[in-house]
């Protein structure tokens, strides 16, 4: 996966990595989301936020308003945001997307999360002492 870097108004960029990888097949679903519902200069946000059955709820939208704290990544020309506070959860994490008919749609492959819910949207994070 190539990654590429850029530095624009009012965004604070880590230069050498982004948190979360992106599979070939998200990447694709996030192109058709964006070019059906985006509007110019929107992009994809990922993060958590507190709530969700198991504590942190993953947060996955389109966004046109870039925050001083986020993390900014483009592949394949789509941007990507995810805000530092919640790089620190995602770290190491993969977002895929399956076109399965039951179950399907994005989902994160997190290796920070001690459980997750059922449904995969929410998770509780491993303890900072167990690392």
């Amino acid at each position: 996966m190539q990654r590429r870097f850029r530095r624009t108004e009012r965004r604070i960029i880590v230069s050498n990595d982004f948190p979360v990888s992106i599979s070939p097949e998200a990447i694709a679903q996030i192109k058709r989301l964006l070019e059906r519902k985006g509007a110019p200069g929107s992009f994809l946000r990922i993060g958590v936020k507190g709530g969700g059955c198991s504590g942190l709820e993953y947060l996955f939208m389109i966004d046109s308003t870039p925050k001083e704290i986020d993390l900014v990544w483009e592949e394949d020309g789509i941007p990507l945001v995810c805000d530092s506070k919640s790089a620190k959860f995602l770290r190491g994490s993969t977002l895929v997307y399956t076109g399965n008919l039951m179950g399907g749609g994005f989902a994160f492959e997190n290796p920070n999360a001690e459980r997750s819910c059922g449904c995969g949207t929410s998770f509780t994070p491993k303890s900072r002492n167990a690392s």
